[in-house]
């Protein structure tokens, strides 16, 4: 089995990669380094993991492992990586945005890759360096992204995203509160939401300038990320989910769905539902995915399985409830 290191596996996103890969067939989790919970029991932190592991937080890193997480705070990355001297040929998945972008990505020896499986899966076959998508980054492209490749996409593009607590991570803010945020919504970081910039990235990788308002959403839920996207396109609606059905056909965690789609079908789960409609000569494209699974650890360890070669859903076979 291969052995895998986590660093940071305190917060939301580690949990769900601590979960996914206790239940893993071909991995096994060697160590979780986390210096606040040092000594203490995972079940400790993560409470619905008692009786599932005997594993003890560590403020202690073997660099004998054949892949490391890295679940740290956004600009955290690379100032670990300075501290350790991984193997060359040690698989690195990182979870944050330290490397995503194309003019940051590169570390030592390491090029990360940008690593959105419905967008370059034949190149994180060859990668030993992994930046996991943002989640709304991901809801978004995977929204876009049939458009794009046939280059259809010739109007600005208008994104409203809503968005659970679980977004915002652990850290204890007056908009993260339960007082707060219960029976309430809010905007923020209109039009300037740092995930733009890996759209854009892509946006520019397949020659199109055009222009994204997004406007992203604070929900009074805990998970999940809802995406509404519409910009003037005039084609025929059967042309364009023939499309969308065509460009996700082999990818195991995308589905077109005939019905309007909403948070509980994917929450839990690995999976993006996408629904497409027509006004007039304006299309509106909606998505739903979970933003720990599909957003974060669940992409991860898809990305994983790809470079691998093994079967790109191994471990990753959730069910939702819509109850």
């Amino acid at each position: 089995m291969k052995k895998i290191g986590i660093v940071g596996g305190s917060g939301f996103t580690g949990g769900e990669l601590i979960r996914i890969l206790l239940n893993h067939p071909k991995f096994k989790i060697k160590f979780i380094y986390s210096i606040s919970q040092n000594g203490k029991n995972i079940h400790e932190i993560h409470p619905d993991l008692l009786g599932k592991t005997d594993i003890i937080f560590s403020d202690q890193i073997t660099t004998d492992v054949d892949v490391l997480f890295m679940c740290l705070g956004h600009g955290k990355s690379r100032i670990f990586l300075d501290n350790y001297n991984f193997k060359s040929d040690t698989i690195i998945i990182d979870l944050s945005s330290d490397f995503r972008l194309i003019n940051n990505n590169k570390y030592k020896s390491r090029n990360f890759l940008y690593s959105l499986p419905e967008f370059n899966r034949e190149k994180i076959k060859q990668s030993k360096s992994i930046a996991n998508p943002g989640c709304f980054a991901t809801a978004i492209q995977i929204g876009l992204l049939p458009l794009l490749v046939n280059n259809l996409i010739k109007n600005d593009i208008h994104v409203n995203a809503i968005t659970g607590s679980t977004g915002a991570g652990k850290i204890s803010s007056d908009t993260n509160n339960f007082n707060w945020r219960n029976n309430n919504v809010s905007i923020y970081k209109p039009f300037n939401h740092q995930h733009l910039n890996e759209i854009y990235q892509t946006l520019n990788i397949l020659g199109n300038d055009s222009k994204i308002y997004f406007v992203p959403y604070r929900g009074n839920f805990t998970r999940g990320i809802f995406t509404s996207i519409y910009m003037k396109l005039d084609h025929d609606i059967n042309d364009i989910e023939i499309i969308y059905k065509d460009f996700y056909k082999n990818h195991p965690f995308t589905f077109l769905s005939k019905n309007d789609i909403n948070l509980k079908e994917v929450i839990n789960t690995n999976n993006c539902h996408v629904k497409i409609q027509f006004y007039e000569s304006v299309i509106h494209i909606t998505t739903v995915l979970d933003n720990l699974l599909k957003g974060a650890s669940g992409q991860a360890v898809q990305n994983l399985n790809i470079i691998y070669g093994y079967e790109e859903s191994l471990g990753l076979n959730f069910k939702g409830s819509i109850y």
